[in-house]
C-alpha cells in the first residue's frame, strides 16, 4: 500500500523551522521536499557568490528559473570570458536581479553598459574597488549611455563606491544622477578632498575631473536629503569641520552613519552629529582614536533611538558614560572591543539602576584586559536570556567563574567567543569546582619548606623556587568526576543548547576531558579549537559526531591530531566549507585524500607548515574539489622557513 504524501504546504511549514543548511540537506531527500524548499519565503534576499570562470556559466543559466535574487561575481577582468559572463547575467537574470556586486574587478565601460541597462529591477549595486571604470574619467560621459543607465537604476536604493582611487566629482555626479532614489551610499576608503585641492593648492570646488570634493558632496546631500538614510565615510580624511557641515545639510535625516578609521574626528564633531542627526539608529565610530568619554555622554544624552553603537579600538574611552548608555531603551548592539580602559563597573551600575532600559542582544568586550570575573558574572546576571552574542576574546584574566556565570545566566547565547582566555580550564566548561588544597589532606601534610629559628623566622627568599606558570599543568578530571557531570549540567557550558558559534582558541588548559563532554551542540556552525595542545583525536571524533552541521572548523596548531582521527571525523563533516589545519604535524597526504572523498563542499583550506603534507597532495585535492577557492599551503613538506625567506 502506497503511503500518502503530505501536501507541499504542510512540508513547507515544517521546513520553515529549520535553518538554511538543514533545509538545503532536506531538499535532497526527494523531489517533493525539493519543491517545498523552493517556496518563495525561503528565496528572499538570497545572494549567489561565485568567481568568474567557465563553470559559472551553467550556474547562471540554472538561476534563470528562480525568483528575484542577487549575485556577487569576483575575479572579473577585461577578458572575453568575463564579457561573456556579464552578457549571460544580463540575458538570463536581468529583469529579476535585485542586487549585483562586482568587487575589485577590472571590467571595461563597454562590458558595464552591456549589463546594467538590462537590470531593470536592481535595488543594490556594488562597484567597490572597481577602478577600471573610473580611471579614464570618461565613465558615462555620453548622454545616450546616461539615459540607458538612468532607466535601469531609477529604483536603485543602495550604491557602494568604496575604495575607489579615481572617483571624481564628474564621474560621481554622472552615476548618482542616474539613481535619484538612493537610500544608502558608501564612500569608505575613497580619496575625498575635504579641505584643499592638492593639485591647485586652493579650496576644492565642484565638478573636478581629478578628485571628489567636499563641496560636491554637500551639493549631492542637499539634492538627495529627502531619500538618503545611510552614509559611510569610513577610512577617509574627513575633518571635524567637514563632518559638522555634512550633518547640518538642510532636510538630511540619517538613520545610519559609519565613520570607522576617521582618526581626526573630535568630541565636538560627534556632539554636532548628535545634535543635528538625533534620529540615528546605527553609529560606527570604530578606531576614531581622538574621541573620549565626552563623545559617549553626547551619544547617551541625544541619540535616544540608537540601536547599534560600535566603539571598537577607541582606546581613550573609559567606564565614564557607559552607565548612561544603559538608559537607552533601543540599544541592542554595543561593541567596545579594544577599549582597554573598560572594567565593566559602570555598565553594571547602569543596568542595576531603575532607569535601565537597554536590552542588549550583542555585546563585545574583546581585548578589554581590565575585565574580571566579578564584572562578567554580574553582567551575565543582569543581561539574562536576551543576550545572543558575547565576545570576551583576549580578556586574559577571566577564569572558570566567568564561564559558570555565562552557562547559568545566558541560556539564549548563539555566539560565544572565549579565545585566549588562558585561565579557563576543563572544570569551568564542565561546570564543576576544581578540588583545592584544602580538600586534599595529603597535600596539607606535605613539607611546607624550610623552617628557621625565631631569630630569623621563615625568610621568603629561602623558599625553594616555584616552577614558572607556563610549566604548570592543570589537574586532569577523573572518570568518577565526569560521571557526576550529569547531575550538575545547569552550570556546564553544555546548557547553551542553541549555540551556533564557539571560539576556544588558545585556551591552553583545556583537554579532551571537557571538549568531548561539552562541545555537543547540534546547531553549531563555527568552531575554533586552535592552539589547544592537549587535545587529541578523541576531541575531533566527538565534535564530528555531535556537531554535524559545522561549516567552519579551526584546528591549527593542534599537534595531537593524526590521519586516523581525521579519517574517522570527515564522514560526519560533509557540510564543512572552511577548515584550518596549519601546523598540524601529525597530518599527511592521507588526510587530504579523506577530505577530497567526504568534504566535497570545502571552499577554503589552510595546511600551511604541515611537515608531512606535500604540494603534490595539495594539487591532487584541488583537482578533486570543485568549490575549493583558496588553499593556503605555505611551507608544506617540512620546508625550511628561514631558508625560504
Amino acid at each position: 500500500m502506497e503511503v500518502p504524501q503530505l501536501p507541499v504546504e504542510i512540508i513547507t511549514y515544517i521546513l520553515s523551522f529549520l535553518q538554511m543548511p538543514d533545509r538545503k540537506e532536506a531538499s535532497l531527500v526527494c523531489r517533493h521536499w525539493y519543491i517545498a524548499c523552493q517556496d518563495y519565503r525561503f528565496q528572499k534576499n538570497l545572494t549567489y557568490k561565485f568567481p568568474a570562470s567557465s563553470a559559472c556559466l551553467d550556474v547562471i543559466r540554472g538561476l534563470a528559473g528562480r525568483p528575484c535574487c542577487g549575485v556577487a561575481i569576483s575575479h572579473l577582468d577585461s577578458s572575453g570570458l568575463s564579457k561573456t559572463i556579464l552578457r549571460q547575467v544580463a540575458l538570463h537574470l536581468g529583469p529579476r536581479l535585485e542586487s549585483i556586486s562586482l568587487p575589485w574587478g577590472s571590467i571595461t565601460e563597454s562590458s558595464f553598459m552591456a549589463l546594467v541597462p538590462q537590470l531593470t529591477a536592481l535595488r543594490a549595486l556594488d562597484l567597490s574597488g572597481l577602478d577600471s571604470l573610473f580611471m579614464s574619467g570618461t565613465f558615462l560621459s555620453k548622454e545616450e549611455s546616461r539615459r540607458e543607465v538612468r532607466v535601469a537604476l531609477g529604483k536603485l536604493g543602495e550604491l557602494d563606491l568604496s575604495n575607489l582611487r579615481y572617483l571624481s566629482d564628474l564621474t560621481f555626479n554622472r552615476l548618482t544622477a542616474c539613481a535619484p532614489q538612493l537610500c544608502r551610499l558608501s564612500l569608505a576608503g575613497c580619496h575625498i578632498a575635504f579641505e584643499f585641492d592638492p593639485y591647485r593648492g586652493a579650496p576644492a570646488g565642484c565638478d573636478s575631473s581629478a578628485l571628489l570634493s567636499l563641496r560636491n558632496l554637500l551639493r549631492f546631500l542637499g539634492e538627495q536629503a529627502h531619500t538618503l538614510r545611510s552614509l559611510n565615510l569610513g577610512r577617509t580624511g574627513i575633518t571635524p569641520e567637514a563632518l559638522k557641515s555634512l550633518v547640518r545639510v538642510e532636510g538630511l535625516s540619517l538613520e545610519e552613519l559609519s565613520l570607522p578609521g576617521c582618526k581626526d574626528l573630535t568630541d565636538s564633531a560627534i556632539a554636532a552629529v548628535c545634535q543635528y542627526q538625533p534620529g540615528l539608529k546605527t553609529l560606527d565610530l570604530s578606531s576614531c582614536t581622538e574621541l573620549s568619554d565626552k563623545a559617549v555622554l553626547a551619544i547617551a544624552s541625544s541619540l535616544k533611538d540608537i540601536r547599534s553603537l560600535y566603539l571598537r579600538r577607541t582606546w581613550r574611552i573609559t567606564d565614564q558614560g557607559l552607565s548612561k548608555l544603559m538608559e537607552l531603551k533601543g540599544l541592542q548592539t554595543l561593541d567596545l572591543s579594544g577599549c582597554s580602559n573598560i572594567t565593566g563597573i559602570e555598565m553594571i551600575k547602569g543596568l542595576s539602576s531603575p532607569q535601565a532600559q537597554a536590552k542588549l542582544v550583542s555585546l563585545s568586550l574583546r581585548s578589554c584586559t581590565y575585565m574580571r570575573d566579578s564584572a562578567v558574572f554580574s553582567l551575565a546576571q543582569l543581561l539574562g536570556p536576551g543576550l545572543r552574542e558575547l565576545d570576551l576574546t583576549s580578556c586574559l584574566y577571566l577564569t572558570d567563574l566567568s564561564v559558570r556565570g555565562i552557562a547559568t545566566f545566558l541560556p539564549g547565547l548563539l555566539v560565544l567567543r572565549l579565545g585566549w582566555c588562558k585561565e579557563v580550564t576543563d572544570w569551568g566548561l564542565l561546570g564543576m569546582v576544581e578540588p583545592t588544597e584544602e580538600c586534599q589532606p595529603e597535600r596539607g601534610e606535605a613539607d611546607k619548606g624550610p623552617k628557621f629559628s625565631r631569630t630569623f623566622g621563615n625568610m621568603g627568599f629561602f623558599s625553594p623556587p616555584q616552577p614558572p606558570a607556563f610549566e604548570e599543568k592543570p589537574r586532569l578530571v577523573t572518570a568518577e568526576e565526569l560521571g557526576r557531570l550529569g547531575e550538575r549540567e545547569g552550570a556546564s557550558l553544555r546548557a547553551l543548547r542553541g549555540l551556533q558559534e564557539l571560539d576556544l582558541s588558545a585556551c591552553s588548559k583545556l583537554t579532551d576531558s571537557s571538549i568531548t563532554q561539552v562541545v555537543q551542540f547540534p546547531d553549531l556552525r563555527r568552531l575554533s579549537l586552535s592552539l589547544l595542545s592537549e587535545i587529541s583525536d578523541r576531541s575531533l571524533l566527538s565534535v564530528s559526531q555531535h556537531c554535524r552541521g559545522l561549516t567552519s572548523l579551526s584546528l591549527s596548531h593542534c599537534p595531537g591530531l593524526s590521519d586516523q582521527g581525521l579519517a574517522g571525523a570527515a564522514p560526519h563533516l560533509q557540510r564543512l566549507q572552511h577548515l584550518q589545519l596549519a601546523c598540524c604535524d601529525g597530518l599527511s597526504d592521507r588526510s587530504l585524500t579523506v577530505l577530497a572523498r567526504h568534504c566535497r563542499r570545502l571552499r577554503t583550506l589552510d595546511v600551511s607548515m604541515c611537515k608531512k603534507i606535500t604540494m603534490a597532495g595539495v594539487e591532487h585535492l584541488q583537482a578533486q574539489l570543485p568549490f575549493l577557492e583558496n588553499v593556503h599551503s605555505r611551507f608544506v613538506g617540512g620546508a625550511d622557513l628561514c631558508f625560504t625567506l
